[in-house]
């Protein structure tokens, strides 16, 4: 019992080290957001983001899916302890990516045109090399992933945000600065849309570079390890060795379907983004750069805002696949379905409090991280915030189940799923724009909607797969409810100290870490969360002898 409880509590804590370097990585892409706005304003986030969405779609199909999909394959061949085949699995997926990323990379820079019209080509085709470095930066983390070794990669992403936030907003204003002459915004819209361009290319640069430091990184990482790797191997008395022609069509099997459920599940924001500033100002005869401007701040703020919670459900996602995979591997079903209801509940006691907490705190939020121009903006803004708020929720566990689904090799469904949530959200988004003037609001209700179709789906394909059933109370109702209460006291403390400072800023600060307090309280007292539970956290032990202190644990 008390390996069984090791296992479970290393489980959580090497996706709570995933989960703690993705929210550092969020905030630290939030906190240079707020200058890189300031610098290229809301027309060239809308250029960036309009490229990123392609950019990000082609990186999926060529790179992004390798480090899950290279993880699981790698983690049964150790459970097997085929450590040899394990590395000439390593060495065959770093060929895949050079072969693959460096197509994709050329196929971006000489296609840009075909996804993207106007000053976004010259920003999508900045984003071209970026996808060759990637694929192998993500083959390096997915070994060691694969491992269960969390750290490497949680260092790398920190490493890889904090470059990308420097050269970003540096590499933006000098471009700026050097083709402009000033850093004033011209009055005419030709001006605009230039400076708006050299502004969006740095941004985009900073991104590549974020990912060269991150890989230099992990290279480093496994030059200092390859000695015992390599010891390891030779240890190794399996007497089957793959052939690389079985190692190159088992990472063909493994990756496809990684690949094609990762970019049907992204595809989401590039459909919207299409609809939105391609279609839409065709059929409202609106100007292209007001509505760049507008999807800017959606997807700029607000949908930025609503993707940081979910950062934890990605590393519980990433931690989720070997070690499913290991279980199915062993055929041991029922420690698939207890890891399945711990990573379930985990996520979302995670991922409650925080919609709630955006939705009841957005215009303080955004206007601590942003600044916006003008009132109109502000509140824009923060009412997209509000919309989206339940899709964190929906996000959370639908990326979860996502991965769960591939672990347990349902690597078809998680595909199958996304595109009828896809094909639901498109419809949506385009009857709504036609018939209705809910403009950009139309597009964050199709994205919640996306994402709770997505939610329905998986959640109902993991329990036939495994005959698992989600324990509803402390998974659930408790965290709802702990989470009102949190709400409530989150409103009710800004508006009290807005009242006194006359300051967004100031009120909201203490606002989020008394309403997070309020939560952690409740919780326990509510008994939504175990001892156990609580030391399995990183820095639990630390949380556990807070709440014995203050009498909410005995």
């Amino acid at each position: 019992m008390a390996d069984k409880n090791s296992s479970k509590n290393n489980f959580i804590m090497q996706a709570g080290i995933l989960a703690a370097a993705g929210i550092i990585s969020r905030i630290i892409g939030l906190l240079y957001r707020g200058p890189l706005q300031s610098v290229i304003g809301n027309l060239g986030l809308g250029y960036y983001q309009s490229a990123y969405n392609y950019y990000t779609i082609i990186l999926l199909i060529s790179s992004y899916s390798i480090p899950s999909a290279i993880s699981k394959a790698i983690a049964q061949k150790l459970g097997e302890k085929e450590y040899r085949n394990a590395h000439r699995l390593f060495h065959g997926a770093m060929i895949y990516v050079l072969v693959v990323g460096g197509i994709a990379s050329l196929f971006l820079f000489f296609g840009a045109g075909l996804f993207v019209s106007g000053a976004a080509v010259t920003v999508l085709r900045t984003f071209a090399p970026t996808i060759f470095v990637y694929g192998i930066l993500g083959v390096l983390r997915g070994y060691f992933q694969a491992h269960k070794s969390m750290a490497q990669t949680s260092v790398s992403q920190i490493l890889e945000q904090i470059a990308n936030a420097v050269v970003s907003v540096g590499a933006a204003y000098l471009l700026i600065q050097m083709f402009m002459g000033t850093m004033e915004v011209p009055a005419d819209q030709a001006g605009q849309v230039v400076r708006a361009t050299y502004g969006a290319v740095g941004s985009a640069l900073g991104t590549g570079v974020g990912v060269l430091v991150a890989l230099l990184f992990m290279a480093g990482v496994y030059a200092l390890n390859r000695g015992m790797i390599l010891r390891r191997v030779q240890r190794d008395r399996h007497i089957h060795v793959d052939s690389y022609g079985q190692i190159f069509k088992t990472i063909t099997m493994v990756v496809t379907p990684f690949i094609l459920s990762t970019a049907v599940y992204n595809l989401s924001s590039t459909v919207n983004n299409s609809i939105y500033t391609k279609w839409y100002p065709n059929l409202r005869g609106l100007d292209t750069v007001s509505i760049y401007e507008k999807y800017g701040i959606f997807s700029g703020q607000s949908l930025t805002m609503s993707n940081i919670p979910i950062a934890f459900a990605s590393a519980m996602a990433s931690a989720m696949i070997p070690s499913v995979a290991q279980l199915m591997a062993a055929r041991d079903v029922k420690g698939a379905r207890e890891k399945i209801g711990l990573a379930v509940k985990t996520t979302m006691v995670i991922s409650i409090p925080c919609a709630v907490g955006l939705f009841v705190l957005a215009k303080p939020v955004i206007s601590l991280l942003f600044t916006n121009k003008t009132a109109e903006e502000l509140n824009l803004a923060a009412a997209l915030l509000m919309t989206l708020s339940l899709s964190v929720i929906f996000y959370a566990l639908s990326t979860l189940n996502s991965s769960i689904l591939q672990g347990l090799g349902k690597v078809n469904t998680p595909i199958i799923n996304a595109g009828i949530s896809l094909v639901v959200q498109t419809v949506a988004a385009v009857l709504l724009l036609m018939f209705t003037s809910l403009d950009l609001y139309s597009i964050a209700i199709a994205n919640t909607l996306y994402s709770g179709m997505m939610c329905v789906l998986n959640q109902w394909a993991v329990r036939r797969a495994v005959g698992y059933r989600q324990e509803i109370v402390r998974t659930f109702v408790i965290p709802a409810f702990a989470s009102a209460f949190m709400g409530a006291a989150a409103w009710a403390i800004y508006e009290g100290l807005y009242m006194v400072t006359k300051s967004m800023r100031i009120s909201v600060i203490p606002a989020i870490v008394i309403a997070a307090v309020v939560y952690f309280v409740m919780l326990i007292l509510m008994r939504g969360i175990t001892e156990q539970e609580l030391r399995s956290f990183p820095k639990g032990y630390l949380l556990v002898k807070v709440a014995k202190k203050c009498r909410l644990l005995r």
